[in-house]
C-alpha cells in the first residue's frame, strides 16, 4: 500500500532524515520506534506532504505522491493524527468532526459522524461541548475520529499515548487494534514502545534518522538490543 524509497530531508542544514526506505502492506500495523529526535514525526509529516524529500519516492497505492499537495493526499485516502492532537479548542466536538471530512461529499457526513460516535461513545455525549475542556483522553479520541471522517486507507498515527495516564493509554491501542481489524492500515509511530511493539506486525527502528533494524514486531520485542534501549530491560 506504502512504499517508502530513499528520502532523505532536511531542516535547513540539518540533515534530518537519512536514506529511510520501507513499506506497508494492505492490512498491517507497522510501527516506527526510536528515540526522541529520532526523526519518526519528520517521516509521517513527510508522506503526508508537509514536508519535502530532495530524493527518492514515496508511493500510495502505486502513485507516487512527491509533487502532490497534503489536501490532496487526504484524499487519496491517506490521513494523519498529529502529534499533540492538534484539534480546534474553540470549536465544539462536532464541528472538529466536520472539518475532518472537508474532502467528502455532504452526504457521507452524518453516517461518518455516526460511525465515529459508535466508536467514541464519549465523543457523542460531549458533542457540542468546546474540544478546550475535553480531557487529554478525550482530544486524543476526538483527533483519531476526526481523521476517521476522512475515510482513510491508511491511518498514520502520531504518538498516540503522549501525556496519557496508562489506563488510556490501554484504552487507545485497543481503539487502534479495532480500528485495523475493521479495515483500516495503520503506521504508528510512537515512544511507548512496549505497547507499539506488542500490536504491530512489522516495526521499524530508527536510530538519527536512519532504520537501525526491522522485523517481525514479535521479534524485536524479544531482542535483546531493543529491550536495553527502548523496553527499559
Amino acid at each position: 500500500m506504502l512504499k517508502v524509497k530513499d528520502i532523505n530531508v532536511y531542516y535547513g542544514a540539518i540533515h534530518a532524515i537519512k536514506g529511510v526506505s520501507f513499506e506497508v502492506y494492505d492490512g498491517e500495523i507497522v510501527t516506527l520506534i526510536g528515540a526522541n529526535g529520532a526523526g519518526k514525526s519528520t517521516i509521517l509529516q513527510t508522506i503526508s506532504g508537509l514536508l519535502r524529500s530532495k530524493t527518492g519516492d514515496i508511493e500510495f497505492e502505486e502513485q507516487s505522491l512527491m509533487h502532490i499537495p497534503a489536501h490532496k493526499i487526504v484524499s487519496m485516502g491517506l490521513a494523519q493524527v498529529p502529534e499533540g492532537r492538534r484539534v480546534f479548542a474553540n470549536m465544539t466536538v462536532e464541528d472538529n468532526l466536520i472539518m475532518g471530512a472537508y474532502t467528502q461529499p455532504k452526504a457521507s457526513v452524518a453516517p461518518s459522524m455516526e460511525d465515529v460516535y459508535n466508536r467514541f461513545p464519549r465523543l457523542r455525549e460531549r458533542r457540542k461541548q468546546a474540544v478546550g475542556t475535553l480531557s487529554g483522553g478525550e482530544q486524543q479520541m476526538l483527533a483519531m475520529g476526526r481523521a476517521l471522517m476522512s475515510k482513510p486507507k491508511l491511518l498514520m498515527l502520531d504518538e498516540p499515548s503522549m501525556g496519557l495516564a496508562p489506563i488510556l493509554v490501554e484504552q487507545v491501542f485497543d481503539i487502534i487494534k479495532e480500528l485495523n481489524k475493521a479495515g483500516t492500515t495503520i503506521l504508528l509511530v510512537e515512544q511507548n514502545a512496549q505497547a507499539a511493539l506488542s500490536i504491530a506486525d512489522r516495526a521499524y527502528v530508527l536510530e538519527t534518522g536512519r532504520i537501525a533494524m526491522s522485523g517481525k514486531a514479535s521479534d524485536l520485542l524479544r531482542d535483546e538490543g531493543v529491550k536495553k534501549a527502548y523496553l527499559g530491560k
